[in-house]
């Protein structure tokens, strides 16, 4: 009879926690246009395989503290995650919800499988003071110890604020969605108190303005739907290799690559279409499509792997900027991190010329990006489709810079600058002398790219491995990767380097 009383309370105790901030929190949840943490788990995991960890943390009034822990499957590969309950305490982090998430990252790290943090809070817990901010912190902490270690994924689904944030923006990947998602350090009112300004910390702004978010979600299933499917691209830890995942013709051409580079050197196409008709069908998934649209990074599967593309998009100039050389910095440390190979599409101008640029560091920011191919182990492999200017291109995975395998189209110009610039360089005494000074430009230029830019003379120095068939890029850059499979490289002892972020 004892035995059936504690089982009864057990059970008791079970139930009041799955209620969460009862069912009036959860009405209103819904009213929102949010699910509860629990049905955000549901989703996210395989059927009947999560496991929750530290459920009788907590009391009465804040069941489990208001976070949800604990582990599971998707698509049958461990997977940890912690989802903030909102209806319990605004699902702000306390001294205990602080412990219980931290646990969960020690043991994803331990184990080896990676992390999703399903955020929805208004940040630190007030009321507990500086316990909420050690509890902060030491969130913080371990997320950083686990960069680099494990997958981290991100999923704001509602507010995530201060200490939030930062947080959530260590995360290797920021989910949002349109509607119901905010992300911000300090709160619109607070920055309408202060300066006057009007501040909207929705997912447009940080996907778009601030890069803070890599990919934006109508609603949260649709996001949870995406961030599965991110999870098939990305190996559990930094010990294995990403899951391979069906294939494609790998000795498929693609003629339309033989007709894509536009006759008009100042004339976009979309870089896209390359990588599409180079990766198996269907696989890219695009990183930050809506940030620095002027270059694209994304994951994609080739022969049923998966590698990482940094490709310059002509439709957006091509050009270099801050924000362009961060994104791709991020990206390319990412893939280096997590075993992940890089294929780098090079058809870049140069830099953006402006003070604006200079003044935020466009220096800075291009050398990271050389730093961060520099430094990296994995294969690389760059494919120069037409423009390759000055040290735009040596920052774009350049051999010079330790691409591993480097292949030219027909249609490159590799130069220090571009053509129409050299031209006034080098032909200038012979235009000033030239009786019709604009055809005579015109000429120069078409002989500055013959005689100096041509693919074949960099050929010749061994600086590109081989000049191709645009129609052929898809199966040359597979049986580069096959031989790259065992690549090995040592890096040179230290702490860690000093790169200018």
């Amino acid at each position: 009879m004892r035995t059936n009383n504690k089982l009864a309370e057990l059970q008791a105790r079970r139930a009041a926690i799955l209620d969460g901030g009862g069912a009036e929190k959860t009405a209103k949840q819904h009213d929102a246009g949010k699910l509860t943490a629990r049905e955000r788990i549901a989703i996210l995991f395989d059927e009947g395989s999560f496991i929750e960890l530290d459920a009788l943390a907590g009391d009465a009034d804040a069941p489990c503290d208001g976070v949800i822990c604990g582990y599971g499957t998707v698509d049958m590969r461990p997977v940890f995650a912690y989802s903030q309950d909102f209806t319990v305490k605004g699902g702000s982090v306390g001294l205990l919800s602080g412990k219980k998430i931290a646990k969960v990252i020690d043991m994803a790290v331990k184990t080896g499988a990676p992390i999703v943090a399903m955020l929805d809070s208004g940040g630190a817990r007030i009321q507990e003071g500086s316990d909420a901010l050690n509890a902060m912190g030491t969130v913080m902490q371990k997320t950083v110890l686990a960069s680099g270690v494990v997958p981290q994924i991100a999923a704001v689904m509602g507010p995530c604020a201060g200490g939030s944030a930062a947080c959530a923006t260590l995360y290797d990947f920021v989910f949002m969605t349109k509607k119901t998602a905010s992300l911000y350090l300090s709160s619109p009112s607070a920055i309408r108190g202060t300066t006057g300004e009007d501040f909207e910390g929705g997912a447009a702004v940080n996907a778009e303005t601030s890069g803070n978010c890599h990919v934006v979600c109508e609603n949260d299933e649709a996001l949870l739907a995406s961030v599965r499917d991110l999870l098939s691209y990305l190996p559990s830890n930094n010990l294995e290799d990403a899951p391979f995942k069906g294939t494609d013709e790998i000795n498929r051409v693609s003629p339309v690559l033989n007709t894509i580079i536009p006759d008009d050197d100042a004339a976009g196409y979309d870089v896209k279409t390359v990588i599409s008709e180079i990766a198996d069908a269907g696989s890219a998934f695009e990183i930050a499509a809506g940030y620095a649209k002027n270059m694209i990074t994304a994951l994609a599967r080739l022969d049923g792997a998966t590698v990482g593309f940094v490709a310059n998009q002509a439709t957006e100039g091509g050009l270099l900027d801050c924000a362009a050389a961060e994104k791709a910095t991020r990206f390319v440390r990412f893939c280096d991190s997590f075993n992940i190979p890089i294929v780098t599409l090079t058809d870049t101008d140069g830099y953006v010329a402006s003070a604006e640029e200079e003044y935020a560091g466009i220096a800075r920011k291009t050398a990271a990006l050389a730093y961060s191919y520099a430094e990296a182990t994995v294969p690389k492999i760059n494919l120069i489709m037409r423009k390759a200017c000055g040290s735009a291109y040596i920052a774009m995975g350049s051999k010079h810079i330790g691409a591993d395998m480097t292949y030219a189209w027909p249609t490159a110009q590799i130069a220090v600058m571009h053509a129409e610039g050299a031209a006034n360089i080098i032909y200038r005494k012979e235009m000033q002398q030239a009786e019709n000074p604009v055809a005579a430009r015109a000429s120069f230029v078409e002989s500055f790219k013959e005689t100096y830019a041509n693919p074949y003379e960099a050929a010749k120095s061994g600086y590109v491995d081989d000049v191709i068939e645009p129609d052929s890029t898809r199966p040359r850059i597979i049986a580069a990767l096959l031989m790259l499979a065992s690549k090995r490289e040592n890096l040179p002892a230290k702490k860690h380097g000093t790169m200018p972020l």
